[in-house]
């Protein structure tokens, strides 16, 4: 298996899990402006789950064509909500009106990773977890959202799975590391098969 790689991501979540699953790792952000390139993608109508794979691909290209010989992980996670992109929250307000709108709903939250080396994408991997959030009164979820630290909210989304979070769900299908950020059975096994 190979002996480390560059994490082209500022998430704290995505590193913990590459270090539990002893991949070792430098994390190196790419900086890259989500929001102007989602707003393009949506002009062009792209779904949800290609918004992810190309961010995850533009964030590790990018990191990549400076990090010669170095495999750079790119990753990019968004909600899937009856087909509307559903983004991070910049703010408080922003995260109480994403949950009104999963309350009671099931929503998709899609985990994009793409490995790339010298600038140019060398593989990718797609994945889905399928979530249905209880019905919640807007109190309950301002209660919720108060138990939630700044980081945590504008870090992961209005969800923590592995904290608070598992609470709003009635129902989970998938894997919880793809809900985290890191869909890493399939990045371990494309590591694992490399000479």
């Amino acid at each position: 298996m190979l002996n480390k790689i560059i994490l082209a991501s500022k998430s704290k979540v995505r590193k913990e899990i590459l270090d539990r699953n002893n991949i070792l790792n430098i994390v190196e952000p790419s900086n890259v402006d989500e929001d102007t390139v989602k707003e393009s993608l949506l002009k062009e109508k792209a779904t949800p789950d290609i918004i992810s794979k190309n961010l995850a691909e533009l964030k590790a290209n990018k990191v990549s064509s400076k990090q010669t010989d170095l495999m750079v992980l790119g990753a990019d996670s968004v909600i899937d909500l009856n087909g509307e992109l559903i983004s991070k929250p910049k703010n408080r307000d922003e995260a109480l009106t994403i949950l009104k709108k999963l309350n009671g709903k099931k929503h998709f939250l899609v985990s994009s990773v793409c490995i790339s080396k010298n600038g140019s994408m060398i593989w990718n991997y797609t994945d889905k977890a399928t979530l249905n959030m209880k019905n919640f009164s807007d109190d309950e979820l301002k209660i919720y959202l108060s138990k939630i630290s700044d980081e945590a909210l504008y870090s992961y989304n209005v969800y923590q799975i592995e904290g608070e979070g598992r609470n709003l769900f009635s129902n989970i299908e998938g894997d919880e590391n793809t809900i985290m950020g890191l869909p890493i059975k399939k990045i371990k096994e494309y590591l694992e098969n490399i000479k």
